[in-house]
């Protein structure tokens, strides 16, 4: 049997599901753009795509709802300068093809005289993920049953456990994407998440505890030891909750544990750093690439190159090849994030983040994983190093001011620190920083860099993305903490 290279494997599965059955090809996609480039426009694209995707969700020991859905179309898009015109459309179909490119390129001047038809070539590709439909992976019974065994473990680790909430998730999604260049790509995205939270009561008092996780592959990723990881991190968070008093409040030292706490570098930082926000001055780092603005060995990247990841791509939605992309090196700015409208109008390259919530969504710079490299320091060690302060090991909600770097976290699990020995957990900690700042007050990089377990979601202009963040541990001096004692 002769296998073709994956790149034109994954070209050939999107044409037989978003244009063999509509009746189009390529000649239909270049007539459209054509149609485009017939007024004087700096890009356009066609993004086709096809979405299936199924849900599970257990409550009392009973799975209690099950959806499914299929959606597809096709977004076309032309940009003029700054100005964006788009248009979608649920109905696959040369009409309406060639009416939509007719609509979005009116953003353009007319006259453009005669197009020449751009040399067909097949974007550069990654192979981080297999083209697994995660649906088909096991059958409704054993998806079923995944939920049933998650609740059983979670009630057999401690009679405190009063509610247990799971849910299973799986998406097969298909894009295919022409530009008015001549370029066209493909990609085959699975996507998988299971979820548990328990509800933990003791002497009157009701805590909470979450877990989970997931990333580009099948559901048989989600074996025995695997479901036991989310239901111990739902059981020990719920627990410790219990215990937990009101959190001091004031200016003190804060230590984050690695991996999912980096969520508070991915809002407080990463938003700052992606194109558009400094294209437009409007971010505290406008302006400030080759300046310091971290203490010496913070190091950050956001790289969509990383196998099996919930925030990894083949090719964005673009197009463009994923990167890995250093955004501060050693403390120094070296770049940002950038999607193909603002690296244009910055005068630089596409770093393969151009990023879109679906055909109906036009594109816009994003992350994928975005994380913080390690140091060389103990975890323990930064712990013990604490006079007086928090050690938040998990994150709950946040949000940032992308103009002033401004932001609140709230912690859902901490602990209170006096000379170097953690005495109880804390509850109701928010901590309060500006960006910018707080990465100046880095002090002790721990060597335990973690990605988080894949189960992140970015919130952008009303568009989500799933993405992947993470960190090592990290010592910050002189955050504010707000607390309720």
């Amino acid at each position: 049997m002769i296998s073709r290279e994956p790149t034109l494997e994954r070209l050939a599965t999107a044409k037989s599901l978003l244009l063999d059955p509509f009746g189009l090809d390529e000649t239909h996609l270049a007539k459209a753009l054509g149609e485009i480039r017939a007024h004087r426009v700096d890009e356009a694209d066609l993004y086709f795509q096809y979405t299936r995707s199924e849900g599970w969700s257990l409550e009392e020991g009973i799975v209690k709802t099950g959806s499914f859905s299929i959606d597809q179309g096709v977004g076309v898009r032309a940009v003029s300068g700054e100005k964006t015109a788009f248009a979608y459309s649920d109905d696959i179909s040369e009409a309406s093809l060639l009416d939509a490119a007719r609509t979005v390129r009116t953003i353009g001047a007319g006259g453009a005289g005669r197009v020449k038809v751009a040399p067909r070539k097949v974007a550069g590709s990654r192979s981080l993920y297999g083209g697994v439909d995660p649906i088909s992976s096991l059958d409704s019974t054993a998806k079923v049953q995944l939920l049933e065994r998650m609740e059983k473990m979670a009630r057999a680790r401690d009679s405190r456990i009063k509610q247990v909430m799971a849910g299973l998730a799986s998406e097969y999604d298909v894009v295919l994407v022409a530009r008015a260049d001549g370029t066209i790509a493909a990609d085959i995205r699975p996507l998988v998440r299971m979820s548990v939270t328990v509800i933990a009561e003791q002497d009157g008092r009701r805590e909470m505890g979450s877990g989970g996780g997931g990333g580009r592959f099948g559901l048989a990723y989600f074996d025995g030891a695997r479901i036991e990881s989310y239901v111990s991190d739902a059981v020990t968070a719920a627990l410790t909750n219990l215990e937990s008093r009101p959190a001091p409040a004031g200016e003190m030292t804060v230590v984050l544990g690695p991996g999912w706490p980096g969520i508070l570098l991915h809002e407080a930082v990463g938003h700052g750093l992606e194109g558009d926000f400094n294209r437009k001055g409007s971010s505290a780092f406008s302006g400030r690439v080759g300046q310091r603005v971290a203490a010496r060995g913070v190091t950050v990247l956001d790289d969509g190159t990383i196998a099996d990841r919930r925030g990894s791509l083949n090719v964005d939605d673009e197009g463009n090849t994923t990167q890995r992309n250093v955004l501060i090196e050693d403390g120094i700015l070296r770049g940002y994030i950038q999607d193909s409208l603002n690296a244009r109008l910055m005068g630089v390259a596409p770093t393969g983040n151009g990023r879109r919530e679906s055909y109906a969504h036009i594109p816009m710079p994003r992350m994928t994983n975005t994380y913080m490299l390690g140091g060389e320091r103990n975890p323990a060690e930064i712990v013990a190093s604490i006079k007086k302060g928090l050690y938040a090991t998990n994150f709950g909600g946040g949000q940032v001011d992308i103009t002033s770097g401004k932001f609140v976290f709230s912690a859902s699990e901490a602990f209170w620190v006096e000379n170097g020995k953690i005495l109880y957990p804390v509850k109701g900690a928010t901590i309060v920083g500006n960006g910018p700042d707080a990465l100046t007050r880095v002090s002790m990089i721990g060597n335990d860099m973690k990605l988080d377990t894949g189960v992140g979601t970015c919130g952008k202009e009303g568009q989500s993305v799933p993405v992947g963040v993470g960190q090592p541990t990290l010592r910050i001096d002189g955050l504010t903490v707000g607390g309720t004692a």
